[in-house]
């Protein structure tokens, strides 16, 4: 929760550091698409590392790295240097990757019939941040006005603030370590469990994982790519910062707020419901989002762009936990969340020379067409799998 207020709150104004640093309309995704980049090499090594440190201290590690980053970044929108700016959030993106790998400590904790709750469960611990972190956006912004600063600078501090505030509560209060408790569950288990790896080559011939995988990777780079364009959108129709920030409010709000939920009806229906259910809801969105760039209109499609995004989000995580053994774990979650980070990364950046070049309404519809190809997956993995809990 703590963690999520600073890196939205960041996100929210990406798009206008990214325009106004560079000087072109055309790289306002490349703040984003750094932080992104930063994400997805690190998140493959903090999976390796929570195997080896424990998911605590990988997760202490990659905060203070991420406070690192935020400084960084900090000095460039202080400074005006766009190239300072993108290598303080490659190293802020690379600290955040290990906080991503949250939602799969909790799955890994729980057994199978109650992995969607678990998820569901991290992915609303972030809902409080989520809806406060782009409201601070606009009073950081006067904290950062009266240094005599750029007031764009203002998220970069709240950053440091709450990742600092983040390591002291993992460390006082995540006992024990989720990773011992799921190697505990493992071993208790009636059912056979895997104790080698598979490797690579059979895990994406496994349909579960490759559909999970998918389906968190689409719906993440739709959903990124439109929410990043729709601060610059706003801009250029003279939105205030704060009008901005209510409207990014709203879109947090649907990803994080209705993941009990989500959660539940994952582990009820089944997770291609849920997927399915989410994926329609996101291309609804993306189709909306173009039509009006009045503030309610915006704030109820990007509304329901969050919650496509949550359907997606958690019961793919679920999916993806389901098709693995424990010690395939954290090694194939880091490379999922390697592809989501590239993934959103390429979005950013393609969104930002799309939305230059042909405007929010072709970026509607783009995302909306990137989110169909969810629907037949879903019909493909059903006639492979017959698992009443994944399905």
């Amino acid at each position: 929760s703590l963690g999520s207020a600073g890196s939205i709150g960041v996100a929210t104004v990406a798009a206008i550091v990214g325009a106004e640093l560079s000087g072109r309309a055309s790289l306002a995704g490349a703040p984003g698409a750094t932080y992104q980049v930063g994400v997805a090499f690190a998140a493959l090594l903090w999976g390796t590392l929570s195997d080896r440190l424990g998911r605590r201290n990988a997760l202490s590690l990659g905060l203070t790295t991420g406070v690192i980053g935020a400084f960084g970044a900090l000095l460039g929108v202080v400074t005006g240097s766009f190239g300072v700016l993108l290598l303080g959030l490659v190293v802020m993106g690379s600290g955040t990757a290990s906080v991503q790998l949250g939602r799969f400590a909790a799955a890994e904790v729980n057994p199978v019939e109650r992995r969607g709750r678990a998820v569901a469960t991290v992915v609303l611990g972030g809902t409080f941040g989520s809806v406060v972190g782009p409201t601070l956006v606009a009073p950081t912004g006067a904290i950062a006005s009266g240094f005599g600063w750029s007031e764009l600078a203002g998220p970069y501090l709240t950053v440091m603030v709450v990742y600092l505030l983040s390591i002291v509560v993992l460390q006082l209060a995540l006992r024990p370590d989720p990773k011992a408790i799921g190697e505990a569950i493992g071993r208790a288990s009636p059912a056979p469990t895997r104790t080698i790896a598979r490797p690579l080559r059979e895990l994406v011939r496994d349909p579960m994982v490759v559909t999970a995988v998918v389906t968190v990777v689409l719906a993440h780079a739709v959903m990124v790519g439109l929410m990043q364009m729709t601060s610059l959108h706003m801009r250029d129709h003279e939105h205030t910062l704060a009008g901005i920030s209510l409207v990014f409010s709203s879109h947090t709000f649907g990803m994080f707020a209705f993941s009990v939920v989500t959660g539940q009806l994952a582990d009820r229906w089944g997770r291609i419901p849920v997927i399915v259910t989410g994926a329609l809801i996101t291309i609804a969105s993306c189709l909306a989002a173009p039509l009006s760039p009045q503030l309610v209109p915006l704030a109820v499609a990007l509304f329901g762009l969050g919650i496509g995004w949550n359907m997606c989000y958690v019961a793919g995580s679920a999916l993806l936990s389901d098709a693995l053994s424990p010690v395939e774990k954290a090694r194939t979650q880091g490379l999922n969340d390697l592809f989501v980070g590239l993934a959103g990364a390429s979005a950013i950046l393609f969104a930002g020379m799309l939305f230059a070049g042909a405007g929010y309404a072709v970026m509607g519809i783009t995302g909306a067409a990137l989110t169909v190809p969810i629907l037949p997956l879903m019909v493909w993995l059903r006639r492979h799998r017959a698992d009443p809990i994944a399905l």
